[in-house]
């Protein structure tokens, strides 16, 4: 029951998330950036404004609505960038081990113990803000788990029969990672990404508040509570309703992320029990 309940709620949160972003045109008042009137500045939650408005007279509710549109796009990319090198790094280390697993193993290790937000805060310091640069930043940061994961898995399959018997038929080395060996282990390997994609729209919201990620006035959560800082305690709603975004969202991916672990991965879910 525990394990329908997490799957159910973690996907309706994360497709709602979803829908939101796809549908913002739609769904939106106003247009977040453009609409801007100082005579409505601050106005409070109400039937005409449904989340209140900022302190340029900006309709919360539309910027909220366009805002999910970046989380889940940084979200989203950044973590397939990260399943992408952590998986190619970890299958490869795992099947071919030798030197080359030393390699991947003393790198991983290296990222492991820098604090991902640091590193991305390093590379946003080059690149400079903008959406590209978070997007390359956090798909840098966060593969090391992945990696880990990848090469457990490779390591364990490379002895079984079946990669034995293709080995015999002549397959070549990347054939047999891409046939044999990468489909048995893309349970954990979704798990872990979708657990990374509520960790992604954390960071991004960091790295946004901090001013390093998408460039005003284009709304983005983290950005919005930066902006909202100062009127925390005369103008709560500025804060609440993209702070509220930004938890369903997460709690939504690491319910799924959960759900799915057991469904996937039965072993974990007896040991649970």
């Amino acid at each position: 029951m525990k394990l329908r309940a997490n799957l159910i709620i973690g996907g309706a949160l994360f497709a709602l998330a979803i829908l939101v972003g796809l549908l913002a045109p739609w769904l939106a008042h106003t247009d977040p950036v453009m609409d801007a009137n100082l005579l409505n500045a601050e106005e409070p939650p109400s039937w005409t404004w449904w989340f209140g408005t900022d302190d340029q007279g900006r309709d919360i509710y539309s910027r909220v609505v366009y805002g999910a549109r970046v989380s889940l796009t940084v979200g989203i990319i950044s973590q397939l960038i990260n399943s992408i090198i952590g998986v190619a790094l970890g299958l490869s280390a795992g099947y071919w081990g030798g030197w080359w697993d030393d390699v991947v193993n003393a790198l991983t290790n290296l990222m492991l113990a820098i604090p991902s937000l640091i590193f991305a805060l390093a590379i946003m310091a080059v690149l400079g803000p903008g959406l590209t640069s978070l997007l390359i930043a956090l798909g840098l940061t966060n593969w090391s788990f992945t990696c880990r994961i990848a090469r457990a898995s490779a390591l364990s399959l490379r002895s079984q029969g079946y990669v034995q018997a293709a080995t015999v038929l002549g397959y070549g080395d990347l054939r047999i990672m891409m046939t044999q060996l990468l489909p048995n282990m893309l349970g954990p390997i979704v798990v872990i990404g979708t657990l990374g994609m509520g960790s992604a729209v954390l960071s991004e919201a960091a790295l946004s508040f901090l001013g390093l990620g998408v460039r005003p006035p284009f709304p983005s959560w983290g950005s919005m509570l930066s902006e909202a800082r100062e009127q925390i305690t005369t103008a709560p709603w500025l804060s609440v309703f993209p702070g509220l975004a930004i938890f369903l969202t997460v709690l939504g991916l690491n319910l799924l992320g959960d759900g799915l672990r057991d469904i996937l991965d039965p072993q974990s879910r007896s040991r649970r029990a």
